[in-house]
């Protein structure tokens, strides 16, 4: 007779399996005003992006930069929010900054458990990127550049830019297209790597 303990269980370790097989984890997109953030998240977003947008206002005027981005109409006032599997075992959830200064005081709190960030930055206004880099140094989140490549804008080798950011030479700096889920998604890898290499003991 067969003991009632002797057929396996296996639906249950199947899926403890499945869970203890999957990680995810947390990819800061920030930079300034206008640079790419929310079209970023969007291009590689596998689900619906939330995003927290409001029209531009008075409010900002002599704060932000606007005379350089004069087609923009919207602002994100809170985060943009995505996901992405990059692959079988890892899953990505994107946080996009806000960009306006004013709305500056929420990033401690949308880094809070990230393993990296990418600086979205345009040539154009490169100042604009300087407290971005700050920000990321000073709480020592492991992060890279990602030059996002506008329509009519200069391109410089990225040793300029890195230059010109003062960055330190094992910071990677990269030139991405915002609009194209290719070209982001090979930055968020090599953000995720980077930050993973960084994070290991030596």
């Amino acid at each position: 007779m067969a003991s009632k303990h002797s057929e396996p269980h296996s639906e249950p370790h199947s899926e403890a399996h499945d869970t203890a097989s999957h990680a995810s984890t947390k990819i800061v997109i920030a930079g300034g005003f206008g640079v790419g953030k929310t079209t970023f998240v969007g291009a590689v977003s596998e689900i619906m992006p939330l995003r927290t947008e409001a029209m531009v206002t008075d409010a900002s005027v002599g704060v932000d930069m606007l005379e350089a981005t004069p087609d923009k109409r919207t602002t994100t006032v809170a985060m943009d929010f995505g996901r992405i599997t990059l692959a079988d075992d890892l899953v990505l959830y994107l946080f996009g900054t806000p960009g306006q200064r004013r709305f500056w005081f929420m990033w401690d709190d949308l880094v809070r458990g990230a393993i990296g960030a990418i600086i979205l930055v345009d040539c154009r206004r490169l100042q604009d990127s300087f407290a971005a880099v700050d920000f990321f140094e000073h709480r020592n989140l492991p992060f890279l550049i990602a030059v996002n490549e506008f329509d009519g804008a200069p391109r410089y080798p990225v040793d300029e830019v890195r230059k010109a950011l003062t960055l330190p030479a094992d910071i990677p700096v990269l030139s991405i297209d915002a609009r194209n889920r290719r070209s982001a998604t090979d930055a968020l890898i090599a953000v995720s790597e980077y930050a993973l290499a960084s994070l290991s003991p030596n």
